[in-house]
């Protein structure tokens, strides 16, 4: 199991069975493994999609700037924080230090959702797993019954998912379609999973649609 604290990184011999101690070989590999963990990384190297520990939450960064102004070097990161859902914004000046987050992906099949949470199980294991409502967010405009995703672990903590680039998903609402017309704008149309987006006018009600998931947008019929 992998160890969360900072306290657990920094002191990883406590974590030891006493009938492990007086094997040497054992403590060295546990030692040289939380260390490699625990190791800071430069604040330029906390680039988007790179989760850091700061204080006891896990934060995955979204965007990152680097300004130089008057001889100094600041750099502003928008953060999410992946235990609340929260988005924050954060200075940091060059030669800053930050410690990253062993985090893990595992494929999960969704299954189903309620009023509450989401339920997945792992592709290999089968065992099932939750996650509220709160931590899907928008992804779960996309998410269709039987899709396979990743979803990132702190140890045996589930933190969120991650969506494809594109998913593949059937119109269920919209407006009458004109053939031949391919250029003139565009009008909503409503996807089998509640998501709504731009479409040519010529989409139908049944055609299965490409969507990008990270832009909400169309990308063709399929």
């Amino acid at each position: 199991m992998l160890v969360n604290s900072r306290i657990d990184l920094l002191q990883p011999f406590f974590f030891l069975p006493i009938g492990n101690r007086g094997n040497r070989s054992l403590e060295k590999r546990r030692w040289i493994r939380y260390t490699v963990l625990a190791m800071a990384i430069p604040i330029n190297d906390v680039k988007a999609g790179v989760t850091v520990e700061i204080g006891n939450d896990l934060f995955r960064c979204l965007e990152f700037h680097q300004k130089r102004a008057a001889q100094q070097t600041s750099i502003k990161i928008k953060f999410k924080n992946l235990r609340t859902g929260a988005i924050i914004n954060k200075t940091f000046n060059a030669g800053e230090k930050m410690e990253p987050a062993r985090i893990e992906y595992k494929q999960m099949q969704f299954l189903y959702a309620d009023s509450d949470s989401f339920y997945f199980m792992d592709q290999t294991t089968f065992e099932q797993i939750s996650l509220p409502t709160a931590k899907i967010g928008d992804s779960a405009k996309f998410l269709k019954e039987g899709l396979v995703i990743n979803i990132s672990f702190y140890g045996e903590e589930a933190l969120d998912v991650n969506l494809p680039a594109t998913v593949e998903l059937k119109v269920t609402e919209t407006a009458p379609g004109f053939k031949g017309d391919t250029v003139s704008g565009g009008k909503p149309a409503t996807l089998e999973t509640g998501a709504v987006i731009q479409v040519p006018f010529f989409v139908n009600v049944g055609d299965l649609l490409k969507v990008n998931t990270n832009e909400s947008t169309y990308l063709g019929r399929t």
